[in-house]
């Protein structure tokens, strides 16, 4: 993914039709609990705008997300959940300015960053694509944790293409976070998107496979249902592994969600 331009329109519109959900909220609107323990819908907002704020001292700011770095070292249990919390507690109308302009800055740097160019990040260091995938993933989960909230069912689209391929990138990452060695072969991952289409990865002769849709493939990845739920199957010990494991996002494995809950996955992206 050599142009990014392609990602970060799609992150754009992510972010739009999301902000259009909560944009006319009363502050009691903003004070409903998502699915998330101790997450309302302003804690999703907050969240958004703090992870955006984080990726643009990524792309312009070394020194300045070195910081945050350490932050998340001193607290590695808490740093999301405070960063949240400290954000819940703007006034709604502020909060969704900073949203609107934070999610604004990062697009216009990551629009203007130098080719082949790499940011530090939580997780491995990611170029402008992936820089701007990580953003529209997360943007994407939570935003269907506040449509639950809302009693909104969001249509999947396209877009969750990226979705599916910074799932499928993060295999090793997953292991990694799990204390488990990365399977030495590569898997072959066949999904099938919104529209139909079929979207693959990994070598047509993998010996170990991943086939099903692409929505429950993204849900799984970003733990907003579990495996049990989902028509997802693995052929092979270390893709079947794998699928217990997942996650498209940095950090430290999420809670997940309990087999036959329903609606977004308990949990959060850290």
């Amino acid at each position: 993914m050599s142009d990014p331009t392609p990602v970060i329109d799609d992150l754009r519109e992510e972010s739009e039709e999301l902000d259009a959900l909560v944009a006319e909220l009363s502050p009691e609107g903003w004070r409903r609990a998502t699915p998330a323990p101790g997450w309302t819908i302003a804690h999703q907002i907050a969240h958004l705008n703090w992870t955006d704020r984080a990726a643009l001292a990524a792309v312009t700011d070394e020194d300045g997300f070195r910081a945050l770095v350490e932050q998340a070292l001193a607290a590695p249990d808490r740093y999301v959940d405070d960063g949240a919390e400290e954000g819940a507690k703007q006034d709604p109308a502020a909060l969704l300015t900073a949203w609107r302009e934070g999610r604004a800055a990062l697009a216009e740097a990551l629009r203007t960053a130098a080719p082949g160019a790499r940011f530090p990040w939580y997780g491995p260091p990611m170029a402008t694509a992936s820089m701007a995938t990580a953003r529209l993933m997360e943007t994407w989960a939570h935003g269907l944790d506040i449509a639950a909230a809302l009693g909104v069912t969001r249509p999947p689209t396209g877009r969750l293409r990226h979705v599916a391929r910074i799932g499928v990138r993060a295999r090793d990452f997953a292991h990694a976070a799990h204390g488990l060695t990365p399977p030495a072969e590569p898997f072959r991952v066949e999904l099938t998107g919104p529209g139909g289409d079929l979207w693959t990865y990994g070598p047509e002769d993998a010996t170990q496979r991943v086939t099903g849709p692409a929505l429950d493939f993204c849900l799984l990845a970003t733990q907003r249902a579990h495996r049990a739920d989902l028509a997802l199957t693995a052929e092979g010990p270390d893709a079947d592994r794998w699928l217990d494991i997942a996650q498209a996002f940095a950090g430290p494995p999420g809670a997940g969600r309990p087999p036959g809950a329903g609606g977004p996955a308990q949990g959060e992206p850290r």
